[in-house]
């Protein structure tokens, strides 16, 4: 008999059921499939065009026009907006396709439906079934001088192909990089979110805020004519001044409603509580009081009356029109945000974060210094070359007692001698130790925290957090054993 507990796994049809999960050979088929789409341009490669992408939804019969759609754009708190919004509408009885990215351990994290990956045979499924067209136009751009089509743009062709036959009733869709030239933005969302917009991706996206701003609202667009008429709607998180004007001028010149936090929705009241935080939010709608959210921090919070903002939009809820309360609190208990403040376990207690710019580590500082009360917190830190490992070094040093870099096995990464120079000028020689991986980084780490008086008393006051990437955080959840999510 297998012990191996069930989990739920995605059918071939892309609906739920339980299994033991995806077979040897099931893996094995998708990473062959990887490897070919990592052949192609990554996804740290854009080019200023979307004729591939559209010449691919042509061919397809256009699946991306089959259902309405929310789309987010932003710097920080992409994924976590993106999965609470999957989850009100879930609770509101609506079938949800869902793309985020980057994944955390496996790809088919970046295609759910119904708020679970599609599995592994199904993601093979869809590729081969799009593969002939996407070689088609292969040809076709290399006869022209261009380029083939990015690993991105076909992963978001298979997400888009995926939500028409399943069929959803909406698709959350989160952009990879940017907005304007974004594979995923052949989409028309009838509901636009900008989340915070920092400094990050700056060779591709622009040397400064104003220049970014303008990339992301390109998801900002002019509402189709249709038979019924329907605003689009812009929901802002709160940005810095440069930021906003950008934003705001787009949406004047597509004729979008606008939704701004800080204005027409907040955050009314927010405390701590075990396992997460309990929240007042004011939405377009209201108050929603009452409201428990598992997942840490401020950030989180923001993020929570973001998501509710894009729900209202989405639904027309306003001054006359709230959505119903025990849907939205049932949507936000059941948001998990796998990667973000997630514990890995306790005695000593281990959280991983996916903070890989500096705006991520400072709220994972705040959140730190707000809501725990650590005797010894260790970090493990792990950055991606491309990365200002400075500015998130330098964000976390206050609150980290000590500091163990390492690599995360990814041939982006920054290497351990560079990452502990930078380590070394900011936290001093006597709090840095090197691993060069990242399991004897933790193991390094969990013996710093427990090493300070009574063993008992140590582990019971100690934290590691494990940091500093995406990649980072993926590959840590693996090390303790969690599925995909």
């Amino acid at each position: 008999m297998n012990d191996e507990p069930e989990r739920q796994y995605r059918d071939d049809n892309g609906g739920a059921r339980l299994g033991s999960g995806p077979s040897p050979v099931e893996l094995a088929e998708m990473a062959l499939v990887e490897a070919e789409l990592d052949q192609r341009w990554p996804e740290t490669k854009i080019e200023p065009s979307l004729t591939r992408i559209a010449t691919l939804m042509d061919l397809l019969g256009s699946p991306q026009e089959s259902y309405p759609a929310i789309h987010i754009a932003g710097t920080n708190g992409k994924t976590s907006v993106t999965r609470m919004i999957d989850a009100l509408l879930t609770a509101l009885h609506r079938r949800t396709g869902r793309i985020t990215s980057p994944h955390l351990q496996l790809a088919t994290e970046r295609i759910s439906i119904d708020n679970a990956p599609i599995s592994p045979a199904k993601y093979v499924e869809i590729y081969r079934e799009l593969l002939p067209f996407v070689e088609m136009i292969d040809a076709q751009s290399a006869e022209e001088g261009g380029p083939a089509m990015s690993k991105f743009e076909v992963l978001t062709g298979m997400a888009y192909a995926a939500f028409a036959e399943a069929p959803v009733d909406v698709a959350v869709v989160e952009t990879g990089m940017g907005g304007t030239w974004d594979a995923t933005n052949v989409i028309d969302g009838q509901v636009a979110v900008i989340t915070p917009i920092g400094l990050d991706h700056v060779d591709y996206l622009g040397p400064d805020l104003a220049s970014i701003a303008g990339e992301k609202a390109g998801i900002i667009k002019r509402a189709p004519e249709s038979l019924v008429p329907r605003d689009t709607v812009a929901v802002i998180a709160q940005q810095e001044p440069e930021a906003m004007e950008v934003l705001l001028r787009r949406a004047v010149e597509v004729d979008a409603a606008v939704a701004r936090e800080g204005s027409e929705f907040r955050v009314l009241a927010r405390r701590v509580a075990i396992g997460g935080q309990q929240l007042e939010l004011q939405g377009l709608g209201g108050v929603y009081d009452e409201i428990f959210l598992p997942l840490h921090g401020d950030h989180q919070a923001r993020n929570a009356v973001l998501a509710l903002a894009a729900v209202e939009a989405f639904f027309g809820a306003g001054a006359e029109r709230q959505l119903d309360i025990e849907a939205v609190r049932a949507g936000f208990a059941s948001v998990t945000s796998p990667g973000r403040m997630e514990r890995m376990r306790s005695a000593p207690t281990i959280f991983i974060d996916a903070a890989h710019n500096p705006a991520g580590a400072r709220a994972l500082a705040a959140t730190l210094g707000e809501e725990f009360d650590f005797r010894k917190l260790v970090g493990v830190v792990a950055v991606l070359g491309d990365k200002d490992a400075a500015g998130i070094l330098e964000a976390l040093e206050p609150v980290f007692d000590e500091i163990v870099v390492t690599t995360n096995g990814s041939p982006r990464a920054m290497d351990v001698d560079s990452l502990a120079n930078l380590a070394v000028q900011r936290f001093g020689d006597e709090r840095v130790v090197t691993a060069d991986t990242l399991p004897d980084a933790l193991e390094s780490a969990i013996a710093i925290a427990e090493e300070v008086g009574d063993p008992g008393e140590a582990v019971s006051g100690a934290g590691v957090i494990v940091t500093g990437s995406v990649v980072t955080a993926g590959a840590a959840r693996a090390l303790f054993g969690k599925d995909p999510a």
